[in-house]
């Protein structure tokens, strides 16, 4: 920026600037919103970023200066897969409309510092996910993060008896290739967790109610917050990354390169012909790739 220093301040908070990256601070005042409260304050790489925009607010007489991240730079936003709403998200300063001139002056400082990576998605995580340790209830059972290990421990109430039967579960990060969370303002919502395969791609889940599954817990009302279950679900997706190579495209549901499946396709068949995988276990994997196109 032409102004290290400069700070911008709208509401729920504040963007600092700085040579290589904005530093945002967020309000802990009663009116914003507990996920802010949760995130504190947030450095923000200018290399994490894909875009600038400016644009009017929702609200009469204000608009709205948003910093849009490279997809794969925040884990957060990753596991949070387009899910939050506009009031939550953490890119978005709302500003008065006479603070116009300032906001298009800030905007336009921002835009010129991204290079030509800002097109393509980051291939490794540049901002921080929020500090384990975390924990959250959800409505069958409580989540635990140490930084290594996610733990599932069920209730008494809530869990069903398939889950019961299958014990209290422990996932390490490096077994693990996905995460799917499923906000609890768009339904009940879930946390899944799916195991990384002998082929590197996720495991398909034992069942496809995640209130059966019991790499699964469910949300509910009053049960797994956004504001406690998705920074969780980011620490544990930026631990799943820093363990094993990153699965292709971001758990949410979108369609991956046709040459990385073709790739994918001739691994197994390398595994199949070693071996190490079973004519049944080649033919459901192969399937499941084919199905991603």
């Amino acid at each position: 920026m032409t102004r290290m220093g400069d700070v911008l301040a709208g509401m729920h908070s504040s963007w600092e600037f700085d040579t290589d990256s904005v530093l945002i601070r967020f309000e802990r005042g009663i009116r914003t919103p507990k996920l802010f409260h949760v995130l504190g304050e947030r450095r923000i790489p200018y290399e994490a970023l894909s875009s600038v925009q400016l644009g009017p607010g929702t609200r009469r007489g204000t608009m709205a200066l948003r910093a849009v991240p490279r997809p794969g730079a925040d884990p957060l936003l990753d596991a949070a897969c387009g899910q939050l709403r506009e009031a939550t998200d953490p890119y978005r300063l709302v500003l008065p409309d006479e603070r116009a001139s300032q906001a298009d002056y800030y905007a336009t400082e921002l835009q010129t510092l991204l290079g030509p990576q800002a097109d393509h998605p980051a291939e490794r995580h540049l901002v921080t996910a929020p500090q384990a340790p975390l924990q959250f209830k959800a409505y069958d059972g409580k989540v635990s993060f140490d930084g290594e290990t996610v733990s599932f421990r069920w209730s008494w109430t809530g869990a069903p008896s398939t889950k019961w039967k299958a014990g209290d579960q422990s996932f390490t990060a490096g077994e693990l290739a996905e995460i799917e969370w499923r906000s609890p303002e768009n339904g009940e919502g879930h946390l899944r967790l799916r195991r990384r395969g002998p082929d590197g791609l996720p495991e398909p889940s034992p069942v496809d109610d995640p209130g059966e599954d019991p790499a699964s817990v469910v949300f509910g009302r009053g049960y797994g917050m956004v504001h406690e279950s998705l920074p969780l679900a980011a620490a544990v997706l930026e631990a799943v990354h820093a363990a094993g190579p990153a699965v292709p495209g971001d758990g949410c549901g979108e369609r991956f390169d046709p040459a990385d499946i073709a790739a994918r396709i001739r691994h197994l068949g390398e595994l199949h012909t070693a071996g190490l995988l079973t004519d049944e276990e080649f033919t459901s994997k192969k399937s499941e790739l084919l199905a991603l196109l």
